[in-house]
């Protein structure tokens, strides 16, 4: 699979999983989805990221703020819900040492 096509993948499940929180009410704010080399290196000294290698940098994570009653809330279920779409996904809130729970990807 192309980088392209990953992306293209990635994006249609974005869709799917925007959908699905809809149904379930929430609402929600994208963050970043494409950052710079630049930007990447400054999270990683200040904390916010480990590595230079992130999917930020190839269009394949999005960072969502998903909102239920005016409140900022991390479900687990859409992480879940993500995974399940397709083996390559990966949500940051599973991971165990650096938990980022906004954080979605597509492994490519």
């Amino acid at each position: 699979m192309t980088l392209g096509q990953a992306q293209e993948k990635f994006s249609q499940d974005l869709v799917k999983l925007l959908a699905h929180a809809f149904s379930l009410g929430y609402e929600v704010r994208i963050g970043e989805v494409q950052r710079g080399m630049a930007q990447q290196k400054y999270y990683v000294k200040t904390g916010r990221s480990r590595t230079l290698d992130s999917l930020h940098l190839k269009k394949l994570a999005a960072d969502l703020f998903f909102t239920k009653d005016g409140k900022l809330v991390y479900p687990v279920e859409l992480g879940k819900y993500w995974q399940e779409l397709d083996p390559k996904n990966e949500a940051g809130m599973f991971w165990v040492s650096f938990k980022d729970s906004a954080h979605y990807q597509k492994n490519h």
